[in-house]
């Protein structure tokens, strides 16, 4: 378990601080993460690769030469935010556009979709690419719906070295396109993984037992097998892999393949050294020609006891750029020439603490009437903050039985830091829009992950809605209410059934919009939503999720309620007392 930390929550600023102290002959920190702490040569392309905290070396570990220009590091197992993705890849930035790379989870690929939107707009070229190599988390006629997992390091280092290549932005991306779909894993899994200040692991395996399938966020295996040996773990990893080669492989024999052997935190160097003896072995004897083997820790997940084996399928040009030479804090190849030179005064940003959002010094005018109402809006906020953190440890539990566990841990972070962006908001005399749409980039920002993007998105379409001239009244309540749930279902692509928080979210948005439509008055109306929202949240336990992390878990997921479902109903409840009590 994860024994050395202070305030769990600082947890993830305060190892990239530590991690950026340590390795300043490669890195520097910005806002959001880390960049190279030599320049980006004018007209190169910058490949910035980010994710969650808890992968180290994955992903601040991977930024230097021949691998990744910057990182974007999010809290524990939580996408960073498209803000802190946007600084991150805008310090990358040298002139010749950014491509942007990242694990295939729904946070990730919607944080990482709206920073390309905002570097767009900024005029800065940019392209997204999801690694999906995870060959448990869907079938091959699903290959866009995988995990990405230790499939990482050969993608991102193949998109890195064609772009120190020189190559422009179009053809480093199909350089990770061709890596990408040339990429299977599997893992492996002997026990959990604990989080910083919890007191269990995410999952357990049973005595003798070992979980099979399992991703990189604490999320269980696909299905439990009886503990193996060495060498039987190795047969089942290449077995399971050789069954499914890339569409332009026949057959292994007479192949090339770049091999690593990855250690997920807890099982020791030397036990990764017997495992490998027996899968190159096996490998040799189906033909496989292996180039460059790695075998260690790439892609962990906190202190998990289990290993991963990927295999990239390579051809002239991938072998090319799989033995270039990268040197970075923890993955070091070849050599590389004299380096170049120093950014020539380039300003060494501290890190910023929680990645929350700092008060602006002025808010838009608003109206007496807006800032009264910002004074109810502050309260639900605080009332949101309050049942969330009350409530965190057994969101994060039923988060667990399909899932990785987070989402009491996100939701706590950004709630807290929503209350305390609209309290400064507030403070500066902002009417009730402005002050709910800081409170919903503050939650975006802290929380990150699939949470914080959806809650952002909710805040602030109900902040668009009330705006700061006048007093909303209770049809315009619902009206926000109605966009922010549009908004979800376009943003994360969900709808009724799926089991997410929409299964909630829509029910509650029609039946507020009914009762003030039919003249009930905004607590009324807001009562009865609410009513509906613990029903629908409740009815969420006999769906089967079709989307996010717990997909690959459906069937273990029957009987519980879906975590975000669960967590809007709360907020609705809590947030009509605040209404009750400002009425």
């Amino acid at each position: 378990m994860t024994r050395l930390y202070n305030d769990p929550a600082a947890f993830a600023d305060e190892a990239l601080e530590g991690f950026t102290a340590a390795h300043r002959r490669w890195v520097r920190p910005v806002g959001g993460g880390v960049v190279r702490s030599t320049a980006t040569p004018a007209g190169q392309v910058a490949v910035v690769i980010g994710g969650g905290s808890g992968h180290y070396p994955a992903f601040s570990g991977l930024v230097g030469r021949g691998l990744a220009h910057g990182a974007a590091v999010g809290n524990v197992f939580a996408s960073p935010s498209a803000r802190q993705i946007h600084s991150v890849a805008t310090a990358a930035h040298g002139g010749g556009g950014v491509l942007l790379m990242y694990g295939n989870y729904a946070g990730d690929v919607l944080h990482f979709g709206q920073a390309a939107e905002r570097l767009a707009a900024d005029g800065i070229e940019t392209r997204t690419f999801a690694v999906a190599d995870d060959i448990s988390s869907a079938g091959p006629d699903e290959c866009a719906k995988r995990r990405g997992i230790a499939g990482d390091l050969p993608v991102f280092k193949a998109a890195a070295a064609a772009a120190e290549q020189g190559l422009p932005l179009e053809e480093v991306l199909r350089v990770a396109e061709r890596a990408g779909a040339r990429t299977r894993s599997f893992g492996i899994a002997f026990s959990g993984c604990t989080l910083p200040g919890a007191d269990h692991p995410l999952f357990t395996v049973p005595e003798a037992r070992m979980a099979v399938g399992l991703g990189i966020h604490g999320e269980p295996g696909i299905g439990e097998e009886a503990l193996p040996t060495a060498d039987e773990a190795a047969l089942l990893l290449v077995e399971t892999l050789l069954k499914e080669l890339p569409e332009d492989v026949a057959a292994p024999a007479g192949q090339r393949a770049a091999v690593i052997l990855n250690g997920l935190g807890s099982v020791k160097y030397e036990e990764l050294f017997v495992v490998y003896r027996r899968v190159a072995a096996l490998l040799g004897e189906a033909g496989v020609e292996i180039v460059d083997p790695e075998v260690g820790e790439l892609v962990t997940s906190f202190d998990m006891a289990g290993i991963s084996l990927t295999l990239t399928w390579l051809d002239d040009r991938l072998e090319e750029l799989w033995r270039a030479p990268a040197d970075t804090p923890a993955y070091r190849k070849g050599a590389l020439d004299t380096p170049e030179p120093d950014r020539d005064g380039a300003p060494v940003t501290a890190l910023a603490q929680g990645t929350g959002v700092s008060a602006a010094t002025a808010v838009p005018a608003a109206s007496d009437a807006s800032r009264e109402a910002a004074v109810t809006v502050l309260a639900a906020l605080e009332a949101v903050a309050r049942v969330v953190d009350a409530h965190a440890d057994e969101l994060g539990r039923i988060d667990a039985v399909a899932g990785d566990g987070d989402h009491g841990i996100g939701m706590r972070r950004g709630s807290g830091a929503a209350h305390r962006a609209a309290a400064d908001a507030h403070r500066l005399g902002a009417g009730a829009g402005t002050v709910l749409t800081r409170a919903a980039d503050a939650w975006a920002d802290k929380a990150g992950g699939t949470s914080g993007a959806l809650w952002g998105s909710i805040l602030r379409a109900l902040g668009t809605a009330l705006g700061d001239r006048d007093a909303p009244d209770a049809a315009r309540v619902a009206e926000g209410v109605t966009a922010a749930s549009a908004a979800v279902r376009g943003l994360g692509g969900a709808e009724v059934g799926d089991k997410t928080m929409v299964d909630v979210l829509v029910p509650f948005a029609d039946a507020l919009a009914a009762g003030t439509a039919g003249g009930l008055a905004l607590t009324e109306a807001w009562d009865r939503a609410a009513t509906t929202a613990t029903e629908a949240a409740a009815g969420t336990a006999d769906l089967l999720p079709r989307r996010g992390r717990a997909r690959p878990h459906a069937e273990k997921s029957l009987g519980t309620p879906d975590a975000g479902a669960h967590s809007l109903a709360l907020i609705t409840r809590a947030v009509h007392g605040a209404l009750l009590d400002h009425h």
